[in-house]
């Protein structure tokens, strides 16, 4: 079949390559090796204030690696959970595990007991690695699964000096933060490094087809399911980012917020593997919903890239002392995970001096498809061009491409889309076209220049009266009023026109009332957008892990 052309590629900005070659690696432990070789010295991830270089990373890694492949005998292609927040203990196993050929499959901390057996048996993992925070959740699930190993740690673990000891006292002892579990006799994280350290570890042979993560999708619409991502499907979206960087960031100088969890696609590859890549440093946020410790560390913090969703901007933007953090080094913002609105990106501009960057990828692609040039001025409102090596279409439910401006559901391929769900084949052949194209599950539409807007998702479409109605436009428009702090809308059934929009507002200001949010509502969409419900949250509203509003949620209460 005759491939579509990529008449995007007329805006590429000057020098953006078309394409990238993935053959130049074979495996993702490259990219460490290559700034340790470069850059062996300079800070590769801190947490707190611990700092370790990149050859610190690369021999604790490779210490971990010792320590699966000679005491707990895991060989290729075995399978290991990480279920850990941002702490320097993540990147050490992650890399240790992929120095072997392992499979990662990376868990949410706080997963119920539930969807932690969930996923430990799909995906067959037999190796868990794990934060002490979680270990009655832990305990509990174990029996049930077939995992064999587990090495426990703690938040203050890896931390040097006084600090981790002081951090783990108050987190045990004042918070009470660690529960009385039966777990004690677990080996600990630095325990199973002095133990790699006294063995020599094999390194795996690895090609670009071999599987380095079972990456669980987050079960929105029902159980959660494994994408595959292979080695050359991580390989590939590093390389198309490094292409579309450029030289807007410096190699070896540049200091990112890692604030999102390393466990999630959106953060491991543009954080952790991106900046790995480039020699860059990741600035660790074990906690970034302590918002007000988060701004306090900001201040007193030198940064220049921050990676993050717009929950999380539209937090820090509203939370004390933002206003006095010194942004004057900030050389990149940039969103993703899911619709930035239009005034956290004012605001955010406002306040920073920084254009917010959006972007747009799933799980499944490793995550970007399209990203916006970096020299924008001014937020775009779209999600960008596909980028280098990445076809685009939107097609019709007969998988027929939509055209140009049409309305149709945003289908990809390029290296970094997954070959599928694990163990579930008839999924696999409804999730792709039948001429190998990706269906995301998003409505969008493509402009002329080849710009991508993101419309919303294809399960959370409202139909009114057989029109069609995006919950991002309604929650977009109503989130811009000054008393507004958050909303978000999802449809509900009704006889007359069935479905109707039902809206959820979290006020910044208590003043706010039912007849102003109608009447805004009257005043910037057309009827049968405007809700006909309409209720005011005392608390914020319901999220996923990485920051996203869940409206499944809002759906089931």
């Amino acid at each position: 079949m005759k491939e579509i052309q990529r008449f995007w590629l007329d805006s590429y900005p000057d020098g953006t390559p078309h394409d990238i070659d993935i053959g130049t690696r074979q495996s993702i432990i490259e990219f460490l090796r290559e700034s340790c070789q470069r850059v062996p010295n300079e800070a590769a991830f801190s947490n707190f204030k611990t700092s370790l270089s990149f050859a610190q990373i690369d021999q604790l890694s490779l210490n971990f690696a010792a320590y699966l492949q000679h005491e707990l005998k895991l060989s290729k292609g075995d399978r290991i959970a990480i279920m850990l927040p941002n702490l320097l203990q993540y990147p050490i196993a992650l890399f240790g595990a992929l120095r072997l050929g392992l499979m990662v499959v990376n868990i949410d901390p706080m997963y119920t007991r539930r969807e932690l057996t969930h996923q430990l048996n799909d995906s067959g993992a037999t190796t868990l690695v794990f934060l002490e925070n979680f270990a009655q959740t832990v305990e509990a699930t174990i029996p049930d699964t077939q995992v064999q190993h587990l090495v426990c740690t703690s938040v203050g673990e890896m931390l040097q000096g006084a600090e981790g000891k002081v951090i783990d006292f108050v987190l045990r002892y004042v918070k009470r933060m660690v529960p009385k579990h039966g777990l004690k006799q677990a080996p600990r994280f630095k325990q199973a490094l002095t133990k790699g350290e006294q063995h020599s570890c094999t390194e795996a042979t690895i090609t670009l087809d071999d599987i380095a993560f079972l990456q669980y999708t987050g079960g929105t619409t029902g159980v959660s399911k494994g994408a595959i991502l292979t080695h050359g499907n991580i390989i590939a979206n590093v390389l198309q980012a490094k292409a579309w960087i450029g030289d807007t960031l410096t190699e070896d100088q540049e200091k990112a917020i890692t604030a999102l969890p390393l466990y999630h696609i959106f953060s491991l590859t543009a954080n952790m593997l991106l900046m790995t890549s480039i020699g860059n440093e990741n600035i660790l946020i074990t906690n970034p919903r302590d918002f007000e410790g988060f701004v306090k560390f900001l201040k007193k913090t030198e940064f220049t890239v921050f990676i993050g969703v717009n929950t999380l901007f539209r937090k820090l933007l509203n939370t004390k002392g933002f206003n006095d953090i010194d942004f004057s080094n900030l050389n990149l913002s940039f969103a993703g995970g899911m619709a930035v609105t239009d005034d956290v990106a004012r605001d955010w501009l406002t306040a920073t001096n920084s254009v917010v960057v959006e972007a747009y990828g799933l799980t499944e692609t490793s995550p970007a498809v399209c990203v916006n040039p970096l020299g924008v001025k001014e937020f775009t409102g779209s999600i960008g061009l596909p980028i280098s090596s990445t076809y685009v279409q939107m097609k019709d439910d007969q998988g027929k491409d939509v055209g140009i401006n049409k309305e149709g559901e945003l289908c990809v391929k390029g290296p970094q889309v997954t070959q599928g769900y694990w163990q579930l084949p008839e999924v696999n052949e409804e999730a792709f076209t039948k001429d190998g194209y990706f269906r995301t599950g998003d409505f969008a539409q493509i402009d002329e220049h080849g710009y991508v807007k993101l419309l919303d998702r294809k399960k959370d479409m409202i139909l009114v009266s057989g029109f069609n109605v995006f919950p991002n436009e309604i929650e977009n428009v109503v989130s811009q009023h000054p008393k507004v702090l958050e909303a978000a809308a999802i449809g509900i059934p009704d006889d007359i026109s069935g479905e109707v929009v039902k809206l959820f507002v979290v006020k910044e200001d208590s003043t706010l009332s039912v007849d102003e949010v109608k009447a805004y509502c009257r005043e910037n969409l057309t009827g049968y957008k405007r809700p006909k419900e309409i209720v005011f949250m005392d608390e914020e509203l319901p999220k996923t892990n990485v920051g996203k509003i869940s409206r499944k949620d809002l759906r089931d209460d």
